[in-house]
């Protein structure tokens, strides 16, 4: 398996694994979003590729900035196809996005997980990660995606 970075090419793959997830999203959603990400040195997105080159998971993470907590890393999407779970696929990921956190000099790495994903849990912990809190997250929309 490979680690390498996403390709806008990659669209039809993520969105695939996204909705695996329970998160389904348009492939052309999907690239337009990868194009515009991309472009953006403080995003990282991540593929993790079969030896038959078949994209098995991915992982989106970006350099935060917040007045109170500081400079830190944020892993913000993190997908390993179901198949491929219990691998080392997402260890790998998380570890490439740590190592790119380190080298822009970032404090520490944050990850979010839903409630709804128990599985998750424990594969954070088991990679050094403790839980901090427990929150509710809030959205309103206020216009369409562009």
């Amino acid at each position: 398996m490979i680690v390498r970075n996403a390709h806008a090419t990659d669209a039809d793959r993520l969105a695939e694994l996204s909705a695996e997830l329970g998160y389904p999203v348009e492939p052309e959603t999907i690239s337009r979003r990868l194009r515009r990400l991309l472009k953006n040195e403080e995003h990282l997105l991540l593929v993790a590729e079969s030896p038959t080159d078949r994209i098995v998971g991915w992982i989106h993470a970006a350099q935060q900035d917040v007045l109170e907590a500081g400079r830190f890393c944020e892993i913000l999407g993190l997908v390993v196809g179901s198949g491929q779970r219990g691998q080392g696929v997402g260890r790998r990921l998380v570890e490439q996005v740590e190592r790119w956190a380190h080298g822009r000099d970032l404090s520490h790495v944050t990850v979010r997980s839903n409630v709804v994903r128990p599985d998750s849990h424990p594969f954070y912990e088991r990679i050094g990660y403790s839980r901090l809190k427990t929150q509710h997250v809030y959205r309103k929309r206020l216009a369409p995606e562009k």
